[in-house]
């Protein structure tokens, strides 16, 4: 197959400018699956997706529909009795804009500008699908064939949890059966730079409101003797933490791990990052890091806290005035064998231990969802690592990911634990989820090159 991936590369290339306008027409459909838009967009961006596949070869093409859930695609170009099969996944639902007024251009008008494409969705992950429906088009229309089975997934409802996705695949199970899973939804570590990820961080959350009084008083009649809830707040808040910002939780981190070899390894393998991280994250002069090793060991494999709003009042609102409450939201972001109830448990505990002067004190949980990890022990994950080192012309890096990408863990638990290969085509400067999204048109080609020549080393290491 060796010159077969030779020629379907030839045919991408040739063609990029025609699978670059595929990719637009998907960009420009608001696909927002939040509650409140339309539900109109996603279904026509499903019925576009649909399309899509058809026209790039897959069979038997359908919107699979769960109730209360956006539909899924399903394709599949299986032609190869007892050949092993891949199952490709990506999602077609976006994120809202956010502030259309610090958007350079339309978010769903693709714009071009310095080899980036901005729009909404052009990286997260419109991307993905274009990758694996130009790659599997380029193999049959270059060579009439692919090297394994291949089965297509496109979710609809990723950006919000994929809260359906469990009982779609129960439901589905017996038609997604596959020996390896490709999910196209990460990031490279840098431009350029072919990764991949090999873990994920869990989450938990909760709402903590502090109240003291009925209701609020003047500050000059009552202040002094009275316990002011936003300062109980902050006595709080500021327990959480050490002086390096480490979880000061006791117990709390009983059951992180140590870094294994592998991990290890994907470290030093990275550039020097420690300025470069200071300037993508737009870190201010004279603002400490709060590690003195390498940032991402810490945003891997490492849990960490974070304060994501607190209320009192308000700036419009100020006044001298003692305030009867005081309200924060606190969420964690779990590595492996952390137990997200378990944590839950141990940061309202700590949370009640330590507010001061008796204040009132009330714990609303919002949400968990746990770590997940691989080994990267299976054939697949050296299949992938040449594949993507031949696509992009650089050294795979093994990373992990901060975020928390829930429907990784139950696609691997519902669908038997089949080894699971995260890539993608988003690098530090996509700004998935914010405004000026965008996609280095470079790293979607390169990405591309990787996909087609992933299907051959993945036919070989799997063959039976």
């Amino acid at each position: 197959m060796q010159n077969h991936t030779e020629k379907a590369i030839a045919y991408f290339d040739q063609h990029a400018e025609n699978y670059l306008e595929e990719l637009k027409t998907l960009v420009r459909i608001p696909s927002i699956s939040f509650a409140g838009f339309p539900a109109s967009a996603p279904r026509a961006s499903a019925e576009a997706t649909a399309d899509l596949l058809r026209r790039s070869g897959f069979d038997h093409v359908a919107l699979l529909e769960i109730e209360g859930a956006h539909p899924y695609i399903y394709g599949e170009h299986c032609k190869h009795s007892g050949a092993p099969t891949v199952l490709l996944y990506a999602h077609h639902d976006v994120q809202p804009v956010g502030d259309r007024s610090v958007w350079l251009s339309d978010p769903f008008e693709p714009s071009i500008r310095e080899g980036r494409m901005y729009g909404r969705g052009a990286a997260d992950d419109k991307a993905g699908i274009s990758v694996h429906a130009s790659a599997v088009d380029s193999c049959l229309r270059s060579c009439g064939e692919l090297p394994l089975n291949v089965k297509i997934l496109i979710e609809g409802e990723e950006e919000t949890g994929s809260d359906h996705l469990a009982e779609f695949l129960r439901v589905h199970k017996d038609r997604l059966r596959a020996d390896v899973m490709v999910l196209t939804d990460t990031a490279n570590f840098d431009t350029g730079v072919p990764s991949l990820t090999v873990g994920l961080r869990g989450l938990i959350a909760l709402d903590l409101e502090v109240r003291s009084m009925k209701q609020s008083l003047h500050s000059g009649m009552w202040g002094g003797p009275l316990p002011d809830p936003a300062m109980a707040l902050a006595k709080i808040l500021a327990s959480l933490v050490d002086e390096l910002g480490d979880i000061a939780i006791p117990g709390f981190c009983d059951r992180v791990r140590p870094l294994n070899p592998k991990q290890r390894q994907g470290l030093e393998d990275l550039p020097p990052t420690r300025e470069d991280f200071r300037t993508q994250a737009g870190l201010l002069d004279g603002v400490s890091l709060l590690t003195a090793d390498n940032p991402h060991a810490s945003i891997w494999w490492k849990p960490s806290l974070t304060i994501n709003a607190v209320q009192a009042s308000s700036r419009e609102e100020a006044r001298n005035v003692l305030l009867d409450s005081a309200w924060a939201r606190v969420s964690v972001r779990l590595v492996a064998d952390m137990n997200p109830e378990a944590c839950l448990d141990l940061l309202e505990s700590h949370i009640r231990a330590n507010a001061p002067w008796g204040v009132e004190v009330v714990c609303r949980p919002d949400g968990s969802a746990g770590a997940w990890l691989t080994e990267a022990s299976h054939p697949v994950f050296e299949a992938a690592e040449r594949a993507l080192e031949r696509g992009y012309g650089a050294k795979t890096v093994y990373m992990g990911c901060g975020g928390s990408i829930p429907f990784v863990a139950t696609m691997c638990r519902e669908l038997g634990g089949i080894p699971a290969l995260l890539i993608g085509v988003e690098d530090p400067y996509t700004n998935a989820h914010g405004e000026n999204e965008s996609l280095d048109l470079s790293d979607w080609k390169k990405a591309t090159h990787a996909a087609i020549y992933l299907y051959d080393e993945l036919a070989r290491c799997l063959q039976k």
